[in-house]
């Protein structure tokens, strides 16, 4: 494990975790869940690495390796989260130039990876995404839909409230910043990214990245239901999407929003591993319609 230490341009510092294989033929920019600290996710660069890709793990602001902690004073949103994503980019670049060049994440992280590709759809040239997509209520099934605007209300309004949201008291999340929660309730609630501050229309510009979308989705994960994964790669018109869902008995282990993290094998070998079949909207193994 490599570590490099990373300043953004408003002052925020943290580590930038990297394993980089001897002959790496693609390097993934990989980014957590909410909540989720860059270290937890060593198990699954470990095995891409075996793979023979570089894998360098960010660090959200307020957690791990972050120089910031959330509260009263101290606050950011996606537009702050976007542009440490660009910092970790040239800071991967500089440590494995000239190969293939790959972004993704874990639930939130997948989402803002997505983001990333509408602000500068070169920036990668395909997009990894594991246990993600988007939060719109309407996306997800019958009966979770059905109480979801409460909670997308009532977590920002708390966040506000407090400071901060209090993740580890309630069970969601971790320390998050107020502005964060803002627009994660936002996008919840609409079905749109459309961050503080971010003057990008990152509805109109998503359509603009044209290369390669892995998804997986885990069959008992009620956090990212394969209906959220579609709603949010739709928004990838031009993409070639690839999707798939794996249950308990392909993983060896609970197929569901954090049980993947401990045994990423399976994970890392349907990341890597090229596509079997035509690229296409449709999952190989779902037939769940996001957003009805």
């Amino acid at each position: 494990m490599v570590e490099l230490p990373v300043a953004t341009r408003d002052g925020h510092r943290f580590t930038l975790e990297a394993i980089l294989p001897e002959n790496a033929r693609a390097r993934l920019l990989w980014l957590p869940a909410l909540g989720v600290s860059a270290r937890h996710y060593r198990p699954i660069a470990e095995a891409l690495a075996k793979h023979d890709v570089a894998v360098f793990l960010h660090e959200w602001r307020g957690h791990g390796s972050s120089s910031l902690r959330a509260g009263r004073g101290c606050d950011w949103g996606y537009r702050e989260l976007l542009l440490d994503i660009e910092t970790s980019e040239a800071a991967a670049a500089a440590q494995a130039p000239e190969v293939r060049r790959l972004i993704g994440g874990h639930s939130l992280g997948g989402q803002l990876a997505a983001c990333r590709l509408r602000l500068d759809p070169a920036a990668a040239d395909a997009l990894w995404l594991v246990a993600s997509g988007a939060p719109y209520w309407r996306a997800f099934p019958y009966p979770t839909r059905c109480w979801l605007p409460l909670a997308y209300r009532f977590l920002p309004w708390l966040a506000r409230r407090v400071g901060h949201l209090p993740g580890r008291r309630i069970g969601f999340g971790g320390s998050e910043a107020a502005g964060v929660m803002t627009d994660w309730g936002r996008s919840a609630l609409s079905g749109l990214y459309a961050p503080a501050g971010v003057t990008a229309d990152l509805e109109a510009g998503m359509t603009c990245f044209a290369g390669e979308v892995r998804g997986l989705a885990l069959r008992d994960d009620w956090l990212g239901p394969m209906s959220s994964l579609l709603y949010l790669t739709s928004k990838l018109a031009h993409a070639r999407v690839a999707l798939d869902t794996l249950d308990a008995g392909m993983l060896g282990t609970v197929a569901d929003h954090y049980g993947w993290m401990l045994q990423p094998e399976i994970v890392a070998q349907a990341l890597s591993a090229p596509v079997d079949r035509e690229y296409s909207e449709e999952p190989a193994s779902s037939s769940v319609e996001a957003g009805k």
